[in-house]
């Protein structure tokens, strides 16, 4: 038995999970484990007020668990307020699944993991995310009936990341209305960070607008794939942030705001696809102290969500694109609600969320 001694700085690192900043009262934290199939995941239920919690799956491979965990209770809360802000009748939860998605991943693995979704009984529903496909949801369709963005074969309504991006663009052209008097994008400098299926979908409309397009992806292969196949320029260097352009455009992994970036960024507008994307609040006044217009990313970027929701409550696509297109009525306002009330987009739209859930709280009590 290993008797060594933790220090206060790595027990503050590993307990208590209740007492981190992230933690922001979850409801319940589930972490899965089955050493035949090598799955270590964490189930992360924020609150369920509006209706079952959901979030998509991601598998990464973080540096250790405690990075995991905090990662899982981000993005599930800012699930809870995707959910509120689009008006669906949804909750906030995320899975993060610890691994390497190119080597460990099989599907006795993404099983096993629906057998620890479907214990929940419907509490959490789970979906697509970084690391993710369609089929490894068909594939936890096996075991539970609590998985959406399964295949249209099978009943589904497929990859979300195509009405992602769209919500992304409508987004947009949003803060453009807001910030230059114009919603048209031609010629307007977009820096593209992450090129994957939303990235690539957003680079689609951007340039259909007209716009003057950069990427950046860690990922080579997949960087030169993209610049093959589109009229855009890519970017080499590891400092994005200092490029000249009017649109900064995060579709990667969060909290590429932070205090190395910030005062790097020369974008007018950043509008955001990737969760997350202020490392802490005090980063979204920083931008509104510079002038820089933030699109919240758990508001444009719901697109994926609206797209889901169809398999939990049925609509049509028609419907589905409509409430896809009010990302940009509903941006535009919380834009001009911050100003007039002297508080920051984030702030502004954290605010509605919160409204909503306090009022079904208050009508459950009833």
């Amino acid at each position: 038995m290993d008797s060594k001694i933790i220090s206060s700085k790595e027990l503050s690192k590993a307990d208590p999970v209740f007492g981190q900043i992230s933690f922001d009262n979850h409801e319940q934290i589930v972490f899965c484990n089955d050493k035949d199939t090598g799955l270590k995941a964490i189930i992360g239920i924020h609150n369920t007020v509006l209706g079952p919690a959901i979030g998509g799956t991601r598998m990464w491979n973080y540096e250790n668990e405690w990075e995991a965990l905090n990662d899982v209770l981000r993005l599930s809360r800012g699930m809870t307020f995707k959910s509120a802000i689009s008006g669906l009748n949804l909750g906030g939860g995320k899975t993060v699944i610890i691994g390497d998605a190119k080597t460990q991943k099989t599907p006795e693995l993404m099983r096993k993991f629906g057998e620890f979704v479907n214990s929940l009984g419907g509490k959490y529903i789970t979906a697509e995310d970084v690391g993710m496909t369609t089929q490894d949801m068909d594939t936890v369709r096996e075991v539970t009936p609590h998985v959406v963005g399964v295949s249209e074969t099978k009943g589904g309504s497929g990859n979300p990341a195509l009405n992602t991006a769209y919500g992304v663009f409508m987004g947009m052209k949003a803060a453009a209305k807001f910030k230059y008097g114009s919603d048209v994008l031609e010629g307007k400098s977009v820096v593209v960070q992450g090129v994957g299926n939303v990235g690539e979908a957003l680079i689609k409309h951007l340039l259909k607008e007209g716009a003057l397009v950069t990427v950046s992806d860690i990922n080579q292969e997949r960087l030169e794939n993209v610049v093959n196949t589109y009229d855009v320029s890519f970017y080499e260097g590891d400092d994005v942030y200092s490029q000249e352009m009017d649109i900064y455009a995060p579709c990667a992994l969060g909290a590429t705001i932070n205090d190395a970036t910030i005062n790097k960024i020369k974008a007018q507008i950043i509008a955001v696809s990737a969760n997350n994307q202020l490392a802490e609040e005090r980063h979204g006044l920083i931008l509104q102290e510079k002038g820089i217009v933030y699109a919240p990313d758990f508001l444009i970027n719901a697109g994926g969500l609206i797209n889901v929701y169809a398999e939990i409550e049925p609509c049509d696509k028609q419907e589905t694109i409509r409430r896809t297109e009010n990302i940009y009525n509903t941006t535009l306002e919380i834009l001009k609600r911050a100003e007039e009330n002297g508080v920051t987009p984030n702030v502004a739209a954290l605010k509605i969320a919160n409204e909503r859930i306090q009022k079904r709280k208050i009508e459950q009590l009833k």
